[in-house]
């Protein structure tokens, strides 16, 4: 096992996103239904600068970022969007910091990680940055400074916390393969060569020191041996999307310690089954890799399959809790 293996992940918690608009309702939200492992939750329906990318580029030193009909693109200077992105931010701390008073124990908070930035952020020319090795590297090395900054500040406002770093790596999958579409659509970008994509994830995991960092990606084909490599305690994947091609890299993956944030509960509303029945498939997957039942409450943590932003605000409070008691009946009756 490494040595992030001993750290106590919880064994519940949200992806990121939630719905609606008001900091301080998903914050209660998401300190309250997982309580052992809660997050800073994002809340894209504020519009711009809320949503995944936009927070994100709100982070970056001395790259700046603003909204065009096409999307996110760089720019020169810090704008209307840009300061939108930080004053929502410094909400979202605020509620955290008020609803966090004297918690000690994990906590979660997500960013976007390099590659699915540089697939999203256009350069001035209207392509993606993932284009340009040259942008794509400083967007990276301005990513990592301010992730530094990020969890800087969340480390002076909750001194209790264990700090857990999500990487979101949606388009990872796409960057290695060559799938993401250039700015006309007519062609892709050039798949990128692993090590690279490997390295670059490698020193942002490194701005972390010894906390853990997670890698979230709700898309097929999840690079499960490469995310280890680049020394990720966890991945964070929808467990639906697996099939048994996979086993032998997730084997190998829990052997060498790495956590599996397993989304088992759909992330928008749908009636949610009995909680044994939403861990099913992982007991399956323990017995057919061969694993001892024990393993798995060290091993895994309960997520909905992706964000829920897109689900009513009941069912985000109610999916949460049933990953809560999904993983208490995983931890109960492990066989």
């Amino acid at each position: 096992m490494s040595e992030n293996s001993q750290f106590r992940f919880g064994p519940a918690t949200g992806v990121g996103s939630l719905p609606g608009d008001d900091a301080l309702e998903a914050v209660k939200t998401a300190t309250g239904a997982v309580e052992e492992f809660p997050f800073l939750p994002e809340l894209p329906a504020r519009g711009p600068g809320a949503d995944m990318t936009g927070r994100t580029a709100g982070l970056l030193v001395d790259v700046y970022a603003r909204v065009e009909p096409s999307g996110w693109r760089i720019g020169d200077r810090p704008g209307r969007d840009t300061k939108r992105a930080w004053g929502w931010l410094r909400q979202d701390l605020d509620a955290l910091e008020e609803r966090t008073q004297g918690y000690e124990g994990p906590l979660k908070v997500q960013a976007v990680g390099p590659w699915t930035l540089a697939a999203s952020l256009e350069t001035r020319n209207g392509e993606a940055a993932l284009a340009d090795p040259g942008a794509t590297r400083d967007l990276a090395g301005s990513l990592a400074e301010g992730l530094r900054n990020h969890l800087g500040e969340l480390r002076r406002r909750v001194p209790g916390a264990r700090l857990v770093l999500q990487l979101d790596e949606p388009s990872l999958t796409a960057v290695l393969q060559g799938r993401v579409r250039s700015a006309s659509g007519y062609r892709t970008y050039r798949a990128v060569d692993r090590q690279l994509v490997e390295g670059t994830l490698r020193d942002i995991v490194a701005v972390h020191g010894e906390d853990p960092v997670v890698v979230h990606s709700c898309a097929p084909d999840v690079p499960f041996a490469l995310l280890r490599r680049a020394g990720a305690a966890g991945v964070s994947f929808d467990f639906s999307l697996l099939t048994e091609r996979d086993d032998d890299v997730i084997g190998e993956a829990v052997e060498a310690g790495t956590r599996l944030f397993a989304g088992v509960v759909p992330g928008t509303d749908t009636p949610l089954s009995d909680p044994a029945g939403s861990v099913m498939g992982v007991r399956t997957l323990w017995r057919r890799l061969g694993l001892q039942p024990g393993l798995l409450t060290e091993a895994v943590t309960l997520t909905p399959t992706c964000g829920l932003a897109g689900a009513s605000p009941e069912y985000a409070r109610q999916a949460l809790a049933h990953c809560v008691r999904a993983a208490r009946s995983l931890a109960d009756n492990p066989e």
